[in-house]
Order: C-alpha cells, then sequence, then structure tokens
C-alpha cells in the first residue's frame, strides 16, 4: 500500500518523497486508524488524507466549513487528475442532484461538504448508500468552544463515529494548544486515534512586532519597502477601520479590497476572487477573511490591531508564505487595542469562566507584544513546542530592543508567590506585595509573609506587566482552572541570582524607524523571495507571465496550475524535455500532460531572450 502512495505522490502530485510524518499517517489511516494531525500551515496535511481516500475503496468526505472556498479547493486537486466534487448551498437542486449520484456510484474520489449540510437526515440516508473510504474533517479547531474560529456544527461531528464507526477519521488542524487538541479528542470522539503533532514553526516567516504611532504610514513605509507588488493581508479590529485603511491605500495607488462581514456575499465573493486569483492585490479585513485560504504566494500579513489571542495570532500569520519563501508577519499594536479587546470581553454573552480564558490569552498576547527574548522561541514555547535557541528571523533577534534589568523585582514577585502558597491569582499577589489591608489578606495571614508591602515602589501596571512576562517566558505557570500561578523550574536560577530578569525599554519612534528602515533597504526583496540569478529571474517572469494567463483563460487561481516555488524550480533547472520537466517538483504526470510542452517552450523562449 505504501508504495502505492508513493506512486501516487510521484505521480499524481508532483512531489519526489513525503515529508515529515506525511508517509507514516497515510500507512495509518490507509490501515483503517483514526488520527488527530496537527501540522503548520503549508506543511502538507491536504496529501495526508487525499492519498488514503484514493487509495481506500471508496470516496473521500472531507468536512470543511470553507464554502467560499470549496470550488477552488475542488479545482485544485482536479487539476491533478483526481476526480472532485463539492456539496453546499451554493448549488441549485440539479446540480447537487448531480454531485449525490455520482457518491452513489463511486466516480468520484473525494467530496468537500460543509458541517451544516452533513446533518441533514437526508445527507446521513445518502452517506450510508454510498461507500465512504475516510472521513477527514479539516480545521478541526473549529471545534473548541475557547477558539478563536468556533463553529458550532463542529460540536456534532461525533455523529460520524456513531454512525460510521468503521471508517477511519483524521482531524488536522494547523493551529491548537494541549486544551484545543484535548478538545478535539472528546468532542469528536477520537479517544483512540493516534495524534501526530508536528511542531508549530513557520521557519520562513519573520516576525516583527511594533508599538503602534501613526499605523496607516508605518504600514505604507513596510509595504513599499519590504514587499512592493506583491499580495499581502491586512487585518483591522472593525469593519470601518478596513474600510478607510483600504481606500487610503487605493490612494496611495496600492491596490486594496475590503473584505468584512457587513458587505454583501457578492461584494465579498469578488473581492476574495479577485486575491486569490490576481498578483499584487492587498486584502484588507476583519477576522471574518482567511481561514482555508490556499493562496501560496501570500507575501505578508499585516495587523493594524492586536490580536485577540496567540492563536489567533498564529492562525492568522499562518496565511503568508504557504509557499515556504521568506515572507513577513508584521503588527502593530497599542494600549487602545488592550482596553477594546477588554471591553469585548467583558460585554460578551460568555459565562465567567469563559470571560476569565479569554482575558488569560489577551494577557499571552499582550505580552508576547513586550517581550525582549526572542519571539519565535515565545510563540513556539506557548504551544509546547519548546525551542531554546534564538531563531535569528525576528526582529527582537535581529534588532535587540534595549532592556531594563528587573531581577529583583522579578525575585520579589516570585517569592511572593512562592510564600503565598503558588495558588492566588495576579491580582491578589499584587495586592499583597502592595501592603494592602483587604479582608481576605487579614483572613488568610498573607500580611506576615516577608513580601507582604514590598512592593510599594512600584504600581500595579508595572507589576501586572512584569507577571505576564514571567508567564510568557514560562517562569510561572498559571492553572487553567483556578488562575492561580505557580513557580516552574526556569524560577530557581533567578531566585538565586544566577540569572538576570529583563523587561523591554520604551524606544523612541525616531530610533525604531531608523533599525526598521536599515532592515528593508539593504535588501533586494525579489530576489530574496526566489534566490534566483538574474537570468534565472528573467525565466521566472516570463513562464509566470504564461502561468497566468492560462490561469486567466481557465477560471482558476495562478497557483493551482504551478506554484511559484515550482515556477522556482523550473527557472533554476530549465528542464528541456519531458524527463527533466517531471523531475520539478510540483509536476506530476497530469499535469504533465495539460502544460508540460507550454512550459518547455516558454523556458526555451526565455533563454533565447536572454541570449
Amino acid at each position: 500500500m505504501i508504495d502505492q502512495a508513493t506512486k501516487i505522490l510521484n505521480e499524481t502530485f508532483g512531489y519526489p518523497t513525503f515529508r515529515g510524518e506525511q508517509e507514516t499517517i497515510i500507512n495509518h489511516l490507509i490501515n483503517d486508524g483514526d488520527a488527530l494531525v496537527l501540522m503548520p500551515t503549508g506543511g502538507g496535511k491536504s496529501l495526508c488524507y487525499q492519498i488514503p481516500a484514493i487509495i481506500r475503496d471508496g470516496v473521500g468526505i472531507i468536512i470543511s466549513p470553507l464554502i467560499a472556498l470549496m470550488q477552488d479547493q475542488v479545482e485544485a486537486v482536479r487539476e491533478n487528475g483526481i476526480n472532485a466534487e463539492f456539496l453546499n448551498s451554493s448549488l441549485n437542486s440539479d446540480e447537487a442532484w448531480e454531485v449525490e449520484n455520482k457518491l452513489i456510484d463511486g466516480s468520484i474520489d473525494l467530496l468537500y461538504i460543509a458541517p451544516e449540510r452533513l446533518f441533514h437526515e437526508y445527507t446521513i440516508d445518502l452517506l450510508k448508500k454510498s461507500k465512504i473510504s475516510i472521513f477527514a474533517i479539516d480545521e478541526a479547531h473549529c471545534v473548541s468552544r475557547w477558539g478563536h474560529d468556533f463553529r458550532p456544527d463542529y460540536m456534532k461531528l461525533s455523529l460520524l463515529h456513531e454512525e460510521f464507526p468503521d471508517i477511519p477519521r483524521i482531524a488536522c488542524t494547523a493551529t491548537a494548544d494541549q486544551k484545543t487538541r484535548e478538545e478535539i479528542i472528546t468532542q469528536l470522539k477520537l479517544d483512540n486515534a493516534k495524534s501526530f503533532i508536528s511542531g508549530f514553526d513557520r521557519p520562513n516567516i519573520r516576525y516583527q512586532v511594533r508599538p503602534k504611532k501613526d499605523a496607516k504610514k508605518e504600514l505604507l513605509n513596510f509595504i513599499t519597502t519590504e514587499y512592493p507588488d506583491k499580495s499581502g493581508i491586512v487585518y483591522c479590529l472593525s469593519r470601518k477601520n478596513v474600510e478607510e485603511t483600504a481606500s487610503w491605500l487605493n490612494e496611495k495607488n496600492i491596490p486594496a479590497l475590503p473584505y468584512h462581514a457587513g458587505m454583501n456575499n457578492e461584494e465579498r465573493k469578488n473581492n476574495q476572487n479577485r486575491f486569490l486569483r490576481e498578483d499584487g492585490i492587498i486584502i484588507v479585513a476583519t477576522i471574518a477573511f482567511g481561514m482555508g485560504i490556499d493562496k501560496p504566494d501570500v507575501r505578508f500579513v499585516a495587523h493594524l490591531n492586536l490580536p485577540k489571542s496567540i492563536e489567533a495570532y498564529y492562525q492568522e500569520t499562518g496565511r503568508a508564505g504557504r509557499d515556504g519563501l521568506p515572507s513577513t508577519a508584521w503588527m502593530m499594536y497599542g494600549m487602545q487595542d488592550v482596553v477594546l479587546l477588554r471591553n469585548f470581553i467583558e460585554s460578551s454573552d460568555g459565562d465567567e469562566e469563559h470571560k476569565r480564558i479569554e482575558r488569560q490569552k489577551l494577557e499571552a498576547i499582550l505580552a508576547f507584544c513586550e517581550v525582549t527574548t526572542c519571539r519565535r522561541e515565545v510563540l513556539l514555547n506557548y504551544f509546547g513546542d519548546y525551542q531554546e535557541e534564538k531563531c535569528n528571523n525576528c526582529d527582537t533577534c535581529l534588532f535587540p530592543v534595549e532592556q531594563i534589568d528587573q531581577t529583583v523585582n522579578a525575585q520579589k514577585a516570585l517569592s511572593c508567590i512562592f510564600r503565598t502558597g503558588q495558588r492566588f491569582g495576579v491580582n491578589y499577589l499584587i495586592d499583597v506585595l502592595a501592603g494592602s489591608e483587604n479582608e481576605r489578606i487579614l483572613r488568610l495571614g498573607h500580611n506576615h509573609v516577608s513580601t507582604y508591602g514590598i512592593g510599594k515602589d512600584l504600581t500595579k501596571v508595572e507589576w501586572r506587566n512584569l507577571y505576564r512576562q514571567l508567564v510568557i517566558t514560562g517562569i510561572v505557570n498559571v492553572d487553567p482552572e483556578f488562575n492561580g500561578l505557580s513557580l516552574t523550574p526556569k524560577a530557581n536560577p533567578i531566585l538565586k541570582g544566577e540569572e538576570k530578569f529583563f523587561l523591554r525599554k520604551q524606544t523612541t519612534k525616531a530610533k525604531k524607524e531608523k533599525k526598521v528602515k536599515a532592515s528593508g533597504t539593504t535588501k533586494r526583496r525579489a530576489k530574496e523571495e526566489l534566490n534566483l540569478d538574474s537570468d534565472a529571474t528573467t525565466i521566472f517572469e516570463h513562464i509566470r507571465a504564461c502561468r497566468n494567463e492560462l490561469a486567466e483563460k481557465k477560471n482558476i487561481p495562478a497557483y493551482v496550475i504551478f506554484s511559484n516555488a515550482t515556477l522556482t524550480y523550473m527557472a533554476e533547472k530549465k528542464p528541456g524535455n519531458k524527463e527533466e520537466m517531471l523531475a520539478i517538483s510540483g509536476v506530476g504526470q497530469v499535469k504533465f500532460k495539460k502544460y508540460g510542452k507550454i512550459f518547455i517552450n516558454a523556458i526555451q523562449e526565455a533563454i533565447g531572450n536572454i541570449s
């Protein structure tokens, strides 16, 4: 079976070898196993269910929340010669009836279906009349009630286990901390599933975070300096800000389109399609946009406001650089964002437990913005993907910030946690440090501990900032149920004076701008992205124009034909015949039949123009 899987990988998808745990996951599913797969965006999750679905007898059912993108997802697999269809509310009755007949007679390999449609009694009966090879639950983090993309319909997907107990299931996501992974397993009844955790690192993404000043002006400087004429996503917190920012960018001759839930469906769909199918378009959006976007050449994701959690930030920034080429996650944040997000939390309909968790998540993303250490290390540690070495591809690694030695205050904060029994929250600990005489402190006798009243020299805000950094750097743990703080082994060297603890010193605007400009203007972005010499760059541009023309004629996204990464390999290797073209990663037998000769001729044309 695995030999067959390798053959499909080579001939259908055009890839020479499996990556990471893909082969192990595929083999597990082929042999009737259930799986939870966590793999970073662009890591190849879809192959993990597409190949088993093709090999096993029957139709693979892919549950996806992305009705607006299903057509493009289906077009992408069809380009590789796979028979695929989708079934959702965008089809009329005749079109749906035709797909249903194909499902029953087994003439398709993959069927993409929305979760809400799956729960119709009619759909369940339809599936029972069909031969199903596998169920794939994409974007499985949507099951989490505490997550940023919660979909109530996902809570009902345990129905698959109840109605089809013998059909293997795979739940896939790129974003899930330990709590979310546990919730996926519980809600989907994947108790016997094997977990495959491939890590969270996206080494091609550079993380940059800046305090907010003139956000639009700095965004314009970032785009024109770093990524002129490139595709990107700009996230804003409000619909009004989306409209204003898109309009302003257009005034500055940067093609930008708005996207938010207040627009009508047709306008949103048109803007999304233009972004997917045209080069150099920037989409300015609320978080209503983005999940499942397969466009591989998004060169940057910019946040003009603080996201509500690290999970949301990771998911949104993960839409950059799916092709593996250098990309940037750029963010500006201000305290006004924090106030606004806190107001959202407090005014929400959630119960107190939900609000408490949301507050913790907000504190974590704010702490991420304020760190003085490697941002990637902090980001990965948050998800339990521990990294000890600096990445040298984030702003704090490349341009170390000025720091203030806060070792003594950190020792006070840590000692207060210890002296009070390692079970109280931040507000209580700050009251102890401040020498408050509130009833609870007096009743528990914490007015007699050695740390009582030793923190009067700092304000509550300053102590909260310090505790936030102690948590985000892993020196202090937060009890997920009771919110109490406790010490980790990383606290010992600080308490003993063997290690120092630093906080960020606020820098002036002029000094910070100078550093960022220096990092941007010394690079030739296009060359860095492609890593090609001048002749190969000329070939790349010529065959990209050829690809875009083909895509326009077929009315499909250009990357569905070949990704920029595949075009880069072509420009480097300059294949001149079938054997050489099939050796290019991303060129399978089906795509060669459709496009091989066209691109060989285009490469020869470009070489002729160079000479």
